[in-house]
């Protein structure tokens, strides 16, 4: 079958180029990363060498250049047809929103730079698509104006050409500038796809616009609306079973699904039992009652109740969890407990804690947080809901994050057990138990958690070959 070439920008460890690569349609060319663990990372698992300056070819490809992506040189691809170019430019300071002209610095500020290589990308490179990911917020950022922008540029290059010029500093561009036709943006609810954390990215899809002139030009603009539904459908999870039943950690840490793990579950909670007594206060009473008092200990039966799912039938529920083992192979965690398998990364050491931590750990049940010991002598100062936040076992992880102390990693759902190991949180994130991480134990976490998952970008991905494929 045919293979599709990839241009992938700000790539981290990998996640998002990862799930491409999986469905085995598609090459890496050349991807970028300024930190230097994550290029480690992602040169070990891709297999393509390191480059740390420019003096190359095509002939060198495919590479992963360790730099700036201001120092991309995209002309020496030449004759190299990319046929998707991925990435998520960061865009915290995104300062691009259209305000008064005399201060529309736009792309001048070092986030907006970032961005407009993206932009620079989709010029040069002149892909069949692209597809841009992004954090939640930039939908809503400045009265939603950032996100506007950003259609209209990815919609109207041209638009851009001369203020992008300024910025990186190229004064021609030999072809005619082609803009896209958005084909999806929205956020996605990946545990709605079938990932085992509570997630949202904002996923902008565009085509080359003058692509539908290599077709019946009718037969496309009729056959485009079906086109974008289907795709709506599939990035939203519409009529997936995992947008009504979740995967939950305990599934994933133990490699199995939820019916065969009731002894596991019921072990789990019980050693929870009477700790509102120790901890004595309305909080701890109040959750033995709303929480505790209806738990069954049935795995579940719990589980349908903490997910508010309304199921018909237990022939409904033989079909979700062979909907789950499918996952779980496919993630490569079936049979496979996490707890029992060392990794070469060392991503599976259970990090080292204070006392006082794991002392005040023991006191805060699953899906409960630093609140649940405010008023004791465990307390600590914290605003967030992130602060010392225990997993559930049968609920969606929280999100995890990529940094932050006091508090902020994660913690497993075993009453003996403190924060989550980075191999615990590579799994919540979907990475093949083969992915070994290079770096420190902090690096390896951001690795982890600025990435794409990528059984998403998987998902992603074949989206993308459906259109490649109709395109073609």
């Amino acid at each position: 079958m045919m293979q599709y070439n990839i241009v992938s920008l700000f790539s981290g460890a990998g996640g998002l180029d990862l799930g491409f690569v999986l469905t085995k349609r598609f090459k890496i060319i050349l991807a970028n990363e300024i930190l230097e663990p994550a290029v480690e990372t992602y040169s070990y698992n891709f297999k393509i060498r390191k480059l740390t300056s420019m003096n190359y070819t095509v002939k060198d490809t495919p590479a992963i250049f360790l730099g700036d992506v201001a120092k991309l040189d995209f002309s020496l691809l030449e004759g190299k047809i990319i046929d998707v170019v991925v990435g998520g430019p960061p865009c915290q300071d995104f300062s691009i929103v259209r305000g008064p002209k005399d201060k529309r610095r736009g792309i001048e500020v070092k986030r907006g730079r970032l961005y407009a290589h993206f932009v620079r990308a989709l010029m040069q490179l002149q892909p069949k698509i692209f597809v841009f990911e992004n954090v939640p917020g930039l939908v809503s950022s400045n009265e939603g104006l950032a996100y506007k922008t950003i259609l209209e540029d990815l919609k109207n290059l041209k638009l851009r050409w001369k203020e992008v010029r300024k910025v990186i500093k190229i004064n021609n561009n030999k072809h005619e500038i082609q803009g896209y036709e958005i084909i999806f943006s929205d956020l996605i609810d990946m545990t709605r796809l079938g990932l085992p954390q509570k997630r949202e990215r904002l996923i902008i899809i565009g085509i080359r616009r003058d692509l539908a002139s290599n077709l019946n030009i009718n037969l496309f603009w009729s056959k485009f609306r079906e086109i974008r539904i289907k795709i709506v459908r599939k990035l939203k999870g519409e009529g997936c079973v995992f947008s009504k039943y979740p995967l939950t950690p305990l599934e994933v840490f133990e490699g199995d699904v939820l019916p065969n793990l009731q002894d596991e579950y019921r072990n789990i909670m019980k050693k929870y039992e009477k700790i509102w007594e120790k901890v004595n206060t309305f909080k701890a009473w109040e959750w033995k009652r709303k929480i505790w008092d209806k738990l069954t200990f049935d795995v579940l039966k719990d589980y349908i109740w903490l997910n508010n799912i309304k199921y018909k039938n237990e022939d409904e529920l033989e079909d979700v969890f062979e909907a789950h083992k499918e996952i779980l192979r496919e993630m490569g965690y079936y049979n496979r407990n996490v707890k029992y398998i060392n990794f070469p990364d060392r991503s599976n050491v259970i990090p080292h804690e204070s006392r006082s931590v794991i002392e005040r750990m023991k006191y805060i049940p699953p899906g409960e947080n630093h609140q649940f010991v405010r008023g004791t002598k465990w307390q600590v100062k914290g605003l967030m809901s992130n602060i010392y936040r225990r997993v559930h076992p049968l609920i969606p992880a929280p999100t995890v994050i990529a940094y932050g102390g006091g508090g902020t990693w994660g913690y497993h759902y075993e009453r003996n057990r403190g924060m989550l190991t980075n191999r615990e949180r590579a799994r919540l994130q979907s990475f093949p138990d083969s992915f070994l991480f290079k770096g420190n134990w902090s690096q390896i976490r951001a690795q982890i958690g600025e990435a794409v998952p990528p059984i998403i970008a998987k998902r992603i991905a074949k989206v993308v070959l459906y259109l490649l494929d109709f395109l073609s």
